[in-house]
């Protein structure tokens, strides 16, 4: 088989060959240099560099006109890239989902529409030209959300005390993100009711329109609160049969047919709310504290399941060792621009028999100018085992209660460090 993977993800947080024998099929991966670059030395495969300045797929279309040729699979692992991998599907005639089929899972409003009329419930919301023309007049009073229809990470997201407080923000170019303020991009914004109550996320597999991998987690933290500059985690949770097929109709409401999702709700009033969902992986370490509770790797089944092979009875046995896994970050990014000189208040943590993974970063490194979950950006990343939920969300408040991030004004360059 002859395969295109749009390439942007690091390789090591995919692992393409545990998925994909570079042996059998043709690879050939097209991305960045610097997404290149994280591609191991010798994997049997071709890479083809892209300059990276327009989108992956009118950089694909152009490259394809000049040397034309034939691919099975198109593939993306990069939630920024799935609807780049289903345009050139298209354009080439290549199996996989269609453009309006992955849009479905990649636009906010879109999504809630279908999970709406699918009887599930979702927050009160509104594209935002929508809401500027009623005047905020709006069938919701209280905390309003103004958020990117296909954003990530919580960047760009604001909340304001009231539907008007979020209409004049929009309207006076005060909501300080500067392409709305300059006013451009209104299209791009919905706005919606703040929800209150735990925020839980459920990841796993699915092939078919079948679920066959789940795990729930809850959040410690928020990513909005992270983008601000506070830690966050999540602690695997039990569920129920109801819970189950609550996910399995979100999933069938926005056509998730096939590979991995990670999936956001809200529980109010005993009751869960959807708020979004991603046909790929889950970030920081929801793929490795997955793989340590039920011996999936979920990145290696959902290449088989894009390549059109059949998993259902090849998951390994779920492992019977019991242990909760949580994950943790401790962000960076809003302080950058200053020196890192080290975190303060992890000694009595770092060593602890819960710990499996600790990723420090060291004293001097630079803090990441991004908002980022990714080991070796950002300031701590881990993962800890409990032998309930409680246990692992208790270590993971007392850790984050005693952290704290030591900096200082970063020297000024010399002469030879000021770029040309």
């Amino acid at each position: 088989m002859k395969i295109l993977v749009l390439h942007r993800v690091p390789y090591f947080k995919i692992e393409y060959h545990r998925g994909i024998s570079h042996d059998l099929h043709d690879v050939t991966y097209f991305g960045t240099d610097a997404a290149l670059s994280t591609l191991p030395p010798g994997l049997r495969c071709e890479r083809v560099s892209r300059p990276g300045s327009r989108p992956a797929f009118e950089e694909a279309r152009d490259w394809l006109a000049e040397r034309p040729r034939d691919f099975d699979r198109i593939i993306s692992m990069s939630e920024y890239e799935l609807l780049d991998a289903a345009r050139l599907r298209e354009h080439l005639g290549v199996p996989g989902a269609p453009v309006e089929q992955v849009a479905l899972a990649r636009d906010k409003v879109l999504m809630k529409r279908a999970v709406e009329e699918a009887g599930l419930r979702v927050p009160r919301f509104l594209p935002l030209p929508d809401f500027l023309r009623a005047d905020a007049h709006v069938p919701w009073d209280g905390r309003t959300v103004l958020k990117p229809h296909r954003g990530a990470s919580s960047e760009d997201v604001l909340v304001f005390d009231t539907p008007r407080e979020a209409a004049e923000a929009v309207a006076g170019g005060r909501t300080g993100v500067a392409r709305l303020d300059a006013g451009r991009a209104r299209a791009d914004f919905q706005v919606e009711e703040f929800v209150s109550g735990p925020i839980r996320h459920f990841d796993g597999l699915v092939q078919g329109g079948e679920v066959l991998a789940l795990t729930a987690s809850e959040y410690l933290g928020t990513c909005l609160e992270y983008a601000r500059g506070r830690p966050m985690g999540s602690f695997q949770i039990g569920f129920s049969a109801e819970t189950r097929a609550w996910v399995s109709r979100a999933l069938a409401a926005v056509r998730i047919e096939d590979g991995t999702f990670h999936l956001e709700a809200i529980v109010h009033d005993g009751e869960l709310v959807f708020l979004e969902v991603g046909n790929r992986v889950g970030g920081a370490d929801v793929v490795a504290t997955f793989e340590l509770a039920t011996g999936v790797h979920l990145p290696s089944y959902e290449l088989r399941v894009l390549l059109g092979e059949p998993v259902a009875g090849t998951l390994p046995a779920q492992d019977a060792d019991g242990l909760r896994y949580a994950w943790f970050v401790h962000p960076g990014h809003h302080l950058a621009g200053r020196e890192y000189r080290g975190l303060q208040g992890a000694g009595a943590f770092r060593s602890g028999p819960r710990v499996v993974a600790w990723h420090e970063l060291p004293a001097g490194a630079p803090l990441p100018g991004h908002i980022t979950y990714q080991a070796g950006e950002t300031v701590l990343a881990g993962i800890v085992a409990g032998d309930t939920p409680e246990e692992t969300r208790e270590w993971m408040a007392a850790l984050f209660g005693s952290l704290s991030v030591s900096t200082r004004p970063a020297a000024p360059l010399t002469p030879e460090q000021v770029p040309a």
